[in-house]
């Protein structure tokens, strides 16, 4: 048997992949194991799973799905939470995958069990006796594009991070500047860090990110220093972490690497070589709060409410990654998923078998 590299393979697939979405954007036929005539014109906009969002979340829920037989559109409106970042880590057997390879491959997974995906924007969904209408963007000049209808909804549209307005943070945000020490800490390890206080919480975040480095700055920048309460003070000082007042006004970059920060007024500049923020975590879960489903207010924003596999309070809609909770990293939004496809495939099972017939 001739010996493939994994290089050599991950193009192959990335290859599958691509025509698998001209295929889709055309009108393919769609999964093999799709009911008889799910493939002609006069219901190519039907399927049986409906995926919104085509990240770790959505990609596993259609990776199931589709080995599952089940006639299963992506949705991808192309806007991943981590495309600011040069790799991804803590995913076993991914680790150092740049997220854009990520994605192609799970495109390229899932185009071999003849799952559909679509590049465009899901705008607006309905729900009625036969399940859900999902209206897509589309490019027409009406800006109006067509209906796809489904049994089961995914939503896995994740959520939006928004940085402070400070000049230079986005421009160098998932470079050096940045938000999870476990997904970047071990990279930028040993070198100076700053923290730039958002909420009383950045003072967690300046305690957890001096596991990877001795010399950490908190920068209070909005945050008062009447806000730190005695145990925040005591815990910064015993993890070594300096404490300066005044709002941040602006990054230093040198030879487009940072190199410092500048406070506001005569507050001086302080050299640093890296800097961690908590942005404000935006979840994209318009769609769900069009259907009505049930949602519960965090400190990270408002969540649908779902069960352990995934389902919300409307009937045959489902959320994962992301879009059901901030604390999802990649490896747990792929869990997410899979589970998610896996008791959609049951549920669609025991309700066709409780309709009655012979399958």
């Amino acid at each position: 048997m001739t010996e493939r590299t994994d290089q050599t393979e991950r193009a192959d697939q990335t290859e599958r992949a691509k025509r698998t979405e001209r295929t889709a954007s055309a009108g393919g036929a769609g999964n093999a194991g799709s009911p008889a005539g799910a493939g002609s014109p006069a219901d190519a906009a039907t399927y049986e799973v409906v995926v919104v969002g085509g990240g770790a979340a959505g990609l596993s829920a259609a990776l199931v799905l589709g080995r599952a037989r089940r006639r299963t559109l992506v949705v991808d409106a192309g806007e991943p939470r981590n495309a600011p970042a040069a790799h991804l880590h803590g995913y076993l057997s991914r680790d150092g995958m740049s997220p854009a390879e990520f994605l192609a491959v799970g495109r390229a997974e899932i185009a071999r069990y003849g799952v559909e995906l679509v590049r465009d924007r899901a705008v607006d969904v309905t729900r009625g006796d036969g399940g859900f209408a999902v209206r897509l963007a589309g490019g027409s000049p009406s800006g109006e594009g067509r209906t796809v209808r489904a049994r089961q909804l995914v939503l896995a549209t994740g959520l939006a991070d928004e940085l402070p307005p400070v000049p230079g943070l986005a421009e160098r945000f998932g470079r050096d500047v940045l938000h999870c020490p476990y997904c970047h800490g071990w990279e930028v390890r040993d070198r100076a860090f700053g923290v730039l206080a958002t909420s009383p919480a950045s003072v967690h975040q300046a305690l957890v990110v001096s596991q990877w480095s001795k010399d950490v700055t908190l920068f209070l920048h909005t945050l008062a220093e009447e806000e730190l309460t005695d145990e925040d003070r005591r815990r910064l000082d015993t993890a070594g972490v300096d404490v300066v007042p005044g709002e941040v006004a602006a990054l230093v970059v040198e030879e487009d690497r940072l190199t410092g920060i500048r406070l506001a007024g005569d507050g001086g500049e302080h050299a640093r070589e890296v800097l961690f923020v908590a942005p404000r975590p935006v979840p994209r879960t318009g769609l769900a709060v069009r259907l009505g489903a049930e949602t519960s207010r965090t400190p990270f924003g408002d969540y649908p409410v779902t069960d352990e596999r995934g389902l919300t309070s409307v009937p045959g809609l489902w959320a994962a990654g992301n879009a059901a909770g901030f604390a999802e990293q990649i490896v747990n939004a792929a869990s997410r998923g899979y589970r998610a496809g896996a008791a959609i495939n049951l549920e669609l099972l025991m309700a066709d078998l409780d309709a009655g017939g012979r399958r």
